[in-house]
């Protein structure tokens, strides 16, 4: 079942949230649900505050953005009671965007490496080390399960041209290729 996505201005996206175990009730069908959400709204990465649950699951896809002919570097992977262990590397600007916040992007800067321990779908414990876009996309979601949006992480220019935008877009006055839910 496609969700709505909450859309910026919502708490829920701002709340710091909460681990879970394999007793989550409902979880395969939530998995499922976020699934089809994300590939129907396009995106790449979703997490579960996106949706208006306060808990520690996100999901990448980055397999989408492998390009034909080359060596296949995405990933899709569902990350459960995530924690950044360690952020190394060069910063890098990349422009990011995010389904709970249309129409706005932004060149964010990240460290190019991470370790992150998780629990996979299956509550097994995994730690591993991903680089470049994985890495990036995975720092984008786990900011989520922490209560921050890549916004935050703005130049202050950039945060001053985009104030109207992220108003509106608390207002209800966007339109998306998906369903969002406002405040």
């Amino acid at each position: 079942m496609i969700l709505p996505i909450y859309a910026y201005g919502q708490p829920v996206l701002k709340k710091i949230a909460d681990e879970i175990d394999e007793n989550y009730e409902g979880l395969d069908q939530l998995l499922s649900d976020m699934w089809e959400t994300m590939y129907h709204a396009s995106g790449v990465g979703l997490a579960a505050p996106q949706i208006g649950r306060p808990i520690r699951i996100f999901m990448v896809d980055t397999s989408q953005l492998d390009e034909e002919g080359k060596e296949p570097r995405g990933i899709k992977k569902v990350f459960i009671n995530a924690e950044i262990l360690e952020e190394d590397g060069e910063e890098w600007a990349y422009e990011e965007g995010c389904l709970s916040i249309p129409y706005v992007r932004g060149d964010v800067n990240r460290k190019e490496r991470i370790k992150i321990v998780y629990e996979d779908e299956n509550f097994v414990e995994h730690e591993e080390i991903y680089d470049g876009v994985n890495a990036r996309v995975i720092q984008h979601e786990y900011d989520h399960i922490e209560g921050k949006l890549f916004t935050e992480k703005l130049k202050p220019l950039k945060k001053k041209l985009i104030k109207r935008k992220l108003e509106n877009i608390r207002k209800g006055n966007v339109n998306a290729d998906y369903r969002l839910k406002f405040m």
